[in-house]
């Protein structure tokens, strides 16, 4: 255990929805990985842009996974956005809520007033997903924003991991409200790094590690936090973004999923691998030789992200599966 990836870091900060679970399905192997971390002293946190649930309810789901965790250990883009909210506002002051009761219950806890409707007076708007949420509720949210209210969205994640697919995210809700008004919104969750440096303090961690499944959200996060990451394809990533990734989303790991912690640091770094050339003849991305999958497509970024080439041989594609 000595030389595997969370032994190197004095704290792991998960992502949740495709990397720990979706919806309801918990990773193979996840319960177990996050056990190893604990049995190892190295504390664990988990971090979600997800703001339609409180922290005791994803402690009670992690726990229904198989994860049992404290409520200390969670922290979610609600928090981080009624944290904006209330360094701004004065307190008492009306903050029209597009979300859950969850949401607004953070709301009040911080000092500040909820409503659902912008009577007179409001003077922020504060916006997280809900499968409930409604074009009423946008509508009431529209009419603050465009009277000048300061509109907090607790994440932009276009799309949300579910056991049946990739569902629509607080982000197409906050984009609709961005055409109608356009305004853009503060925000709370990944990829600022709000969430992430957090995390990081509740653990006194100096060097944590973060893993997560989405590029623009968990390892952008991870960048602008300075803190390495631990890119898995358990969720939205696949191997052509991550092929395609500009240097603000780009990971210092990569694995199939969340149980590669586990594994030698230097098997699962983003770099040159044994048993694989990466040339870029032609303009393309061509490799030879043999092994592991994983391995050849932590070579092709490697390569990719040197030299700005990214499309791919049709050999090298095959290989990965049509990425």
């Amino acid at each position: 255990m000595s030389d595997a990836l969370l032994a190197a870091y004095d704290a792991v900060l998960f992502d949740l929805d495709g990397t720990v679970y979706h919806g309801t399905r918990v990773i193979p192997g996840a319960p177990e990985t996050v056990r190893a971390a604990r049995e190892h002293g190295t504390p664990v946190r988990f971090v979600t842009n997800n703001a339609s649930k409180a922290p005791d309810e994803v402690v009670a789901h992690l726990t229904g996974l198989g994860m049992p965790a404290g409520t200390d250990e969670v922290h979610t883009s609600a928090q981080a956005g009624v944290q904006l909210l209330k360094e701004r506002l004065d307190p008492g002051a009306e903050v029209l809520v597009v979300g859950t009761e969850s949401l607004a219950a953070e709301v009040t806890q911080a000092g500040l007033t909820p409503v659902r409707e912008n009577v007179a007076g409001v003077q922020a708007v504060v916006q997280g997903h809900s499968p409930d949420n409604t074009w009423a509720a946008l509508a009431e949210a529209c009419l603050a924003i465009r009277a000048g209210a300061l509109w907090v969205a607790c994440n932009v994640d276009a799309t949300l991991p579910s056991e049946r697919g990739l569902l629509p995210g607080n982000g197409s809700m906050v984009a609709a409200l961005r055409t109608a008004t356009d305004v853009e919104p503060l925000v709370a969750g990944k990829p600022q790094p709000l969430l992430f440096d957090t995390a990081a303090r509740s653990a006194g961690a100096e060097r944590p590690l973060v893993v997560g499944d989405r590029l623009d959200t968990d390892i952008a996060g991870a960048v602008a936090a300075g803190i390495d990451s631990l890119v898995v394809l358990s969720g939205v990533a696949t191997p052509k973004q991550l092929i395609e990734a500009i240097p603000a989303e780009r990971a210092t790991y990569l694995a199939r999923d969340l149980t590669a912690l586990t594994e030698a640091v230097e098997d699962l770094r983003i770099g040159p691998r044994p048993g694989w050339t990466v040339t870029t003849e032609g303009g393309v991305l061509a490799a030879t030789g043999d092994g592991d999958e994983l391995d050849l497509l932590r070579a092709l970024c490697h390569t990719a992200w040197e030299t700005g080439v990214t499309e791919l041989h049709g050999d090298a594609e095959a290989r990965l599966g049509g990425s």
